[in-house]
């Protein structure tokens, strides 16, 4: 199943990927030289969101959560958000910012496990 993005998310993930936050751009770097041969797309336009990277072959999305995504609505929509991929047989994980910066190593280390597994 392709993940069709909308017009506005594509345009919408072009604007983001000038403008990605240094954890983003740490690990967009990381995936780039340790991807094991596999595509990462950064900022994907997937239906009406912005995936912050996205491996189509192993359906693996890759969040980076600054701290707003612990305030407000942001939980309730990052879980809607979450519940729409996973229906579509996409995993999603989530890193902290924080600790992208401070364990890159392992932060990749995991998610090439994974991507190993699917």
């Amino acid at each position: 199943m392709r993940l069709e993005g909308t017009a506005f998310g594509k345009r919408n993930a072009k604007r983001l990927r000038r403008e990605m936050t240094p954890p983003e751009v740490a690990l967009w770097l990381a995936l780039r030289r340790h991807g094991g041969g596999l595509r990462f797309r950064r900022q994907y336009a997937a239906g009406d969101y912005i995936l912050d990277f996205y491996c189509a072959p192993t359906r693996l999305a890759i969040e980076v959560d600054g701290e707003a995504h612990s305030r407000g609505d942001r939980p309730t929509q990052d879980a809607i958000r979450d519940t729409w991929l996973r229906d579509r047989g996409i995993l999603v994980l989530r890193y902290p910012a924080v600790d992208v910066l401070n364990n890159l190593d392992g932060v990749i280390a995991q998610i090439m496990a994974i991507v190993i597994e699917r």
